[in-house]
């Protein structure tokens, strides 16, 4: 299933990346879907940098339910390769709970506009319910629809919402 979105900001394209790219765990107070997100590691190479981030979800879920969900459900790693010639960056994403059930990828583009920057979220995420302890192998391949459109969405929200962060740090940065 696609994953499309964008989020139109009123900063320079060249801001906007680096602060995307170098300051993720600031943005991470500004989403109120996510918990924490960690650099696990960082590479750096000429023209690209390499980073790897665990990301901790369920910030809106209350304490009660998170005592039944299991951390791994609400985690997952965000292997990126930003690219600076083009203003892109690459990225799949690794869930933790149920590996290979849910694979996610895509690449986000850095768009100057003639009043600041649109950002691109462009990716695919497949289900494969069949992964899933406890699925029957014949009602797996008629819960891979529904369980792509609920993270999709999810995904697209959560996406939306990291745009938004970035921008309010800049005007943060701006203020002070």
């Amino acid at each position: 299933m696609e994953i499309k979105t964008d989020v139109a900001l009123s900063f320079p394209r060249a801001r906007i990346f680096k602060t995307y790219r170098d300051r993720l765990e600031d943005i991470a107070a500004h989403l109120p879907n996510i918990r924490g997100i960690k650099v696990a590691s960082r590479e750096e190479r000429p023209g690209e940098v390499l980073l790897v981030n665990e990301w901790a979800g369920g910030g809106d879920i209350p304490a009660v339910a998170r005592a039944i969900i299991s951390e791994s459900m609400l985690s997952w790693t965000d292997h990126a390769t930003w690219i600076e010639a083009t203003f892109t960056v690459e990225w799949r994403t690794v869930v933790h709970a149920f590996p290979g059930a849910l694979e996610s990828s895509g690449v986000n583009r850095f768009v100057e506009t003639p009043t600041g920057t649109i950002i691109q979220f462009r990716g695919t995420l497949v289900c494969d319910a069949s992964k899933v302890p406890g699925v029957p192998k014949l009602l797996a391949r008629s819960l891979n629809g529904t369980i792509e459109k609920l993270f999709v969405g999810k995904i697209a929200e959560n996406l939306v919402a990291v745009g938004q962060g970035v921008g309010k740090l800049l005007e943060m940065d701006d203020r002070a």
